[in-house]
Order: C-alpha cells, then structure tokens, then sequence
C-alpha cells in the first residue's frame, strides 16, 4: 500500500513526460520542415519579431525567440528547481544509498562527454561549446522507455530520472558560472537579496501565490539585467518554495469529515440555490483546510507540469529547432561531428563505464529488477541530450549563427542516434513481463 502511494505519483509523471517526448519531437519535426520549406523566410521573421513595453525611461523590447528562451524557459527551469527540491529532501536522492548509483552514472555522464569535445575540438572559436553534450533530455529519454511497455521496469525509469536530475544540476550550474555574459553584481545583490526575503516571509508567514509571483517577476528582471541568464533565478526561486504542509492528513481528515456532518443538507431541503451565512463559513473552511493540507511546493509542481510538458518545451523545441539543411549552407562539419560524438559516445561510455564502475567496487548496487544489460541500454538513450544541450547551445553561440546550426543538427544527429540504439539494445535485453 505504501510502495503504491509513492510510486503512482512517479507514474503519472513518466505518463506526462513520454507525451511530453512525442510533442517535442512533433515539433522538432514541423521546425525543420518549415525552416526547410519556400516559407523558411516566415519562419525566422516569426521569431526575430519584437514585442514588450516601454514608458518614459523605461524600455523592455526582445524578440519572441528571446521571450521564450529567456521567459518560458525560467518557468521550465523553476520546474527544475522544485523536482530539484523535492528529490533532495523526500525523492531518489535523498540519501547517500539511494543517490549512489544515478551520482556515479551522472558523474561519468558529464566529465566524459564533455572531456570528449575538448579533446576532439581543435577551433578556439567552438571551444565554449563543451557544455553543450552535459545532459540528458528526461522527456524525450521517458518517452523512449514508454514505447518499449512493460520489458522496462519502473526501477530502470527511475534509475534514467535520478541521473538526469543530477544531470540537471551541473547544467544549472554550468550556465550559471561559464555562460553569463559580462555581470553587474549589483543587480545580483538586489535579486538575492529579495528571494532571502522571500524565503523569510514564506518561513515566517503563510505561503502567498500572490505575493510571490510579484516579487518572481521582480527578481527575474534583476537577473535579466545583471548578465547571469535569468533562468537561474528560477531555480533559485523554486528553493524558497516551501515542502512541509500546514496541517497534515489526519487532522485534514477529522476536520473534514466535521465539516461534512455540518454542511450536510436535511431531509426538508427546499433546493435553494443560496447558501446560508453558515454555509458559507463552512465553505470557506473547508477552502483553508484544503489549501493548508497541501504542499506548496507539489502543488505548484503538479499544476506546471503539464504547462512546461505540453506547452513550453514543445514551443521551446519549435523556436528553436528549425535549422536550414542544405549542402550550400556554410555548416561547420566538425562541430557538428564532435557535438554528436560527445552526445552519442561520450554519453554511452561515461555513464554505463561509471556506473559498472561503482558496482564493481561496491560502491553502490544494482536497482531491483535491472541487469547490467538495461543499464547498457539506458546509457546510450543518456544521450538523448536535446532540450538542454539546444538551450547551452544558444547561450554558448548566441554570436555565431553558423556555429549554433551546426551545433543544433549535431545535437539532433547524436540524440536520435543515441535514442535508437538504446531503444534496440532495450528490446533486444528485456523480456515482455505479463
């Protein structure tokens, strides 16, 4: 009963990331299709136009590209920031036991692509791009699982979530450090120093959505102006969220099965559309009960999700993802090449070498119900690396359209391939469970 209570939450969350997946690629595919098509001038217009407000002396105008990579993606990475929260304190990698495999599969799954491209690339003008093969894309590596049924076991889906969270991590710090441009510490100074007051006030007071989504925009702005990429804000935001619950399921329990007793109609009801005054009192309880017995942080988890899922990244994925393929088109072939090797390669021998690594030195085991053929098969889908590796590619060649194309077709390269072998090797190692 229990082990049910923790795992369909996990369930629906697979269930809503290999949609997620399938809509990423449908719109990976109508990008091309479009940036590829006599139409493909409308296509780059259509994010290269301006929008925003200005009064007085103030002006905040960016393209629609920006507003989605800037804008959109801070929601995404607020996301990231609460999964982040929650698997730290309650998730799969709360503990050192538990974390011990999924930090040893990241581990390798970071330092080896990366080492990968620096040791291919030979042009000082890429040499930024090292981050870009960093992490795996947990919607569209989910959705590679979900087509293979039940030969996966939960514990494998888990195993590839864990990992790429951590994945996650080093991504958000690695934009953080080495892809912000020239910084102003000022406005950091002032960003900072409004989330402390933000945790505060949630620590000391009720959780506020209103008060939070005001300062949210305030802060984000701060950001935007200081040179560090305004998506850290949302992570940084995301840990000011509170986990623990105002009242917990018991108490919610008594006091609603009181309230109940209470509201409940009597035999004499006149069907009147009107509620008396204590009627009303006890509604308005009943919504502060409700409200207290939830976990601000997984309500708002729960309510972004399919927001982010079925939305933001499939726009994300839109906007970006339509680059011209012609043979006349002035692509930089060994970029292209090293991003997809280290995507592709690197990816399948740092996590699969690392995470045999520390099972052969005992250093962590093996999740129930998972070989070490699986994990082979989860390691090449590792390099599925298309959301984020697009995002750092963006940060890393936002100067050098050429560059950023050639990056964007080696990411699509190295995560479809990466995503068809770990499928193949999958099928071919799991049984078919009834």
């Amino acid at each position: 009963m229990l082990k049910s209570i923790f795992l369909t939450p996990f369930q629906r969350f697979v269930k809503a990331e290999s949609l997620a997946g399938t809509l990423l690629f449908g719109a990976t595919i109508i990008a091309l299709l479009w940036a590829n098509s006599p139409y493909a001038s409308s296509y780059s217009s259509l994010w290269q136009y301006e929008i925003g407000i200005s009064f007085q002396n103030f002006e905040l105008k960016k393209s629609l590209l920006l507003w989605i990579n800037d804008g959109l993606m801070s929601i995404f990475f607020f996301l990231i920031g609460l999964e982040l929260k929650r698997e730290l304190l309650v998730g799969e990698i709360n503990t050192v036991k538990k974390a011990s495999l999924p930090f040893f599969a990241a581990l390798g799954g970071v330092a080896v692509p990366v080492g990968m491209y620096l040791l291919l690339n030979q042009d000082p003008d890429t040499e930024k791009g090292w981050g870009i093969a960093m992490a795996t894309d947990i919607a569209f590596a989910l959705a590679i699982l979900s087509t293979l049924g039940k030969r996966i076991p939960l514990s494998l889906k888990i195993f590839l979530t864990a990992f790429a969270i951590i994945d996650d991590i080093a991504a958000v710090l690695v934009i953080a450090l080495f892809y912000s441009i020239q910084i102003e510490w000022s406005y950091i100074l002032y960003g900072t120093l409004l989330i402390g007051l933000l945790a505060l006030l949630y620590r000391l007071r009720k959780y506020s959505f209103a008060i939070g989504i005001v300062l949210a925009i305030v802060i984000w702005f701060l950001f935007l102006k200081s040179g560090v990429h305004p998506t850290i804000a949302g992570v940084l935001l995301a840990f000011t969220i509170p986990i623990k619950r105002k009242i917990n399921t018991t108490s919610f329990s008594t006091q609603l099965n009181q309230l109940i007793s209470k509201i409940t109609p009597s035999p004499k009801e006149d069907g009147s559309y009107i509620l008396s005054k204590k009627e009303m009192k006890y509604i308005d309880h009943l919504e502060n009960i409700t409200f207290e017995v939830r976990s601000p942080l997984q309500h708002l988890e729960h309510k972004l999700h399919a927001v982010v899922a079925y939305f933001i990244l499939p726009i994300f994925a839109f906007a970006n993802a339509g680059v011209m393929i012609s043979l006349d088109y002035n692509f930089d072939f060994i970029l292209m090449r090293n991003i997809a090797l280290s995507l592709f390669v690197g990816k399948f021998i740092g996590v699969a070498g690392f995470s045999i690594l520390g099972i052969k030195l005992n250093l962590t085991q093996l999740p129930d119900g998972v070989s070490i053929k699986q994990i082979l098969g989860a390691s090449a889908i590792a390099g599925v690396g298309f959301t984020m590796s697009i995002f750092i590619d963006t940060l890393a060649f936002h100067n050098d359209l050429t560059s950023m194309n050639s990056a964007k077709v080696g990411i699509i390269i190295g995560s479809v391939t990466s995503g068809l072998v770990g499928y193949i090797i999958l099928r071919l190692v799991s049984k078919r469970s009834l």
